[in-house]
């Protein structure tokens, strides 16, 4: 049966059972076989091999940890504050540095006036990486160090990447504008609103052939619900055990999908789970630490 693992502010939990961690806000979690990756504090990149307790991998120095994605055996891709992309090596993070000479870069910004992060990272079923630079489009790489943008205008303000997980060249993205799809590894994209009642997105899943995505009216999380849409149908509101409206953004991380299971968690701590790829849903915790990022392992 799945394990639905969920990082808050105050550690690790496994629904409503302490699963380590405890007195760190873990942003970022990532599943690798029996293994489990992690990023607690923004500083450190954590395992746990086989369900065991966790070690600190390595120490991230100068930059924020945002999002972890693990490769074969220790190696492991890190994307950080400032749109950074380090490369864990023999134990330590390296700066990937063709991330920081793509093509478009001068152009990669915040509304706010700050510096953009590297938000999330995905591998497709054939090898391809992505990664999202909020915000500053999608970058792709074949090999984790020749990095080039795709298709996705910087503009778009893309919140979260995925490339699907048994079909090579599609890659989903939360965006803006609604939810973006490239059949082409990137290169084209179109982008679908169909059934939302805004295009604000922010995290986006995929369980069999369900894709499911969240939508509010702005990044203050006016009026945020969970829509599916299934074999490429229009989006349909998911209602049936959810709140009508959640308070806040169902945010980047915060809405996973595995085995027939998909979960979502909420800044104010509540987890929702469906074992009918988000047909319908339970409560199966509440008054948690507010929730930073949640996957089925």
């Amino acid at each position: 049966m799945a394990s639905i693992l969920i990082g808050t502010s105050d550690g690790l939990r496994e629904l409503e059972k302490p699963a380590g961690l405890e007195g760190q806000t873990v942003t970022a979690l990532a599943p690798a076989g029996p293994d489990l990756w992690a990023i607690a504090e923004g500083t450190s990149l954590l395992r746990s091999a086989g369900g065991g307790g966790w070690e600190v991998v390595a120490d991230i120095e100068a930059h924020r940890g945002r999002c972890v994605l693990p490769l074969e055996g220790m190696d492991a891709l890190v994307g950080t504050s400032e749109a950074r992309l380090l490369r864990l090596r023999s134990g330590r993070l390296e700066p990937v540095g063709s991330f920081d000479q793509v093509d478009g870069r001068d152009h990669w910004y915040t509304p706010w006036g700050g510096p953009p992060d590297t938000r999330s990272l995905t591998r497709d079923a054939a090898g391809a990486l992505f990664a999202n630079v909020h915000v500053g489009g999608i970058v792709r790489s074949d090999d984790g160090e020749a990095w080039k943008p795709t298709g996705i205008a910087v503009d778009a303000d893309v919140h979260q990447v995925l490339a699907h997980p048994s079909q090579p060249g599609l890659v989903l993205a939360a965006t803006a504008y609604g939810l973006a799809t490239s059949t082409d590894n990137g290169e084209t994209w179109a982008f679908d609103t169909e059934g939302l009642h805004a295009s604000y997105c922010r995290a986006v899943a995929v369980s069999g052939e369900t894709i499911l995505v969240s939508a509010s009216r702005s990044h203050r999380g006016d009026q945020a619900a969970v829509y599916r849409g299934v074999n490429g149908g229009p989006f349909e509101r998911c209602r049936d055990g959810l709140p009508e409206w959640f308070a806040d953004n169902i945010d980047t991380h915060c809405l996973a999908a595995g085995d027939g299971v998909v979960a979502l968690g909420t800044s104010d701590g509540s987890v929702y789970v469906s074992r009918d790829h988000g047909a319908t849903w339970e409560e199966n915790a509440e008054g948690l630490p507010s929730i930073r990022s949640v996957v089925i392992a």
